[in-house]
């Protein structure tokens, strides 16, 4: 079993999380830090992907500014998505050629760890074959809503960006988007599906749990400034502020 440090960084910038796993990811090129998995939430913020379409943004700058929503191009693979508070982000930096080099299956690794962490609060959800993601069925069963979406990068076999599951998100800011591109699609929360409220700390040992249990890994957690002392003593011109 090899070792997985998973950091909470709390609520933090799109831009600033971004700089964080880039410097993680100089890092474990290196070898000087083990896997790690970050989590974190993100002010409201629209992100499009290096194959997204612009026209999935149906709001104007204008009304971006007026709902307090940025919105940033990023390196990651998918469409158009968004993060707010309520979600979950997780950030997986993943040295695969020590795991598995498949990015298929590892896109795939990733969804079944939603999956079963979503099993652990009694709803059934899965992947859609050629949708990229987690699904469920909605509340009258003729269709598939997103729970959960996922958009990754890899540099050299080391993985980057990673997935974003609503708990207990405001569904209304993903009325600004198509999200990921599915027209016919809706986004939906775990909050909604159980019918209470629930918050992400409530969640996010469950994630732990399945991806370290998917990807054989003993997790250790470790706070964001422990982190920040791994990487200062990294000498490469990322890895260091």
């Amino acid at each position: 079993m090899r070792p997985l440090l998973t950091i909470d960084l709390g609520l933090i910038s799109y831009a600033d999380a971004f700089v964080m796993q880039e410097r993680i990811v100089a890092a474990r090129k290196l070898d000087a830090i083990d896997d790690v998995l970050l989590f974190c939430t993100h002010p409201h913020v629209i992100t499009l992907g290096r194959n997204g379409n612009r026209a999935n943004l149906l709001a104007n700058e204008h009304v971006l500014r007026q709902k307090g929503v940025e919105l940033h191009e990023t390196n990651r693979g998918g469409d158009i998505t968004y993060h707010g508070p309520g979600q979950i982000v997780g950030y997986p930096i993943l040295n695969l050629d020590r795991i598995r080099r498949d990015v298929h299956w590892y896109v795939r690794s990733l969804e079944e760890s939603m999956v079963r962490a979503t099993a652990d609060f009694g709803i059934s959800a899965f992947p859609v074959t050629g949708k990229t993601g987690v699904w469920v069925k909605s509340a009258h069963g003729d269709q598939e809503e997103k729970l959960a979406a996922i958009g990754v990068h890899l540099s050299r076999w080391i993985t980057s960006h990673g997935f974003a599951y609503n708990v207990a998100t405001d569904l209304r800011y993903f009325d600004l988007i198509v999200p990921c591109g599915i027209a016919d699609r809706k986004a939906t929360s775990l909050e909604k599906l159980l019918s209470r409220s629930i918050a992400p700390a409530e969640v996010q040992p469950h994630h732990i749990h399945h991806f370290s249990d998917i990807f054989s890994f003993t997790p250790q957690a470790t706070t964001r400034d422990a982190l920040i002392s791994l990487l200062a003593a990294v000498h490469h011109p990322l890895a260091t502020p």
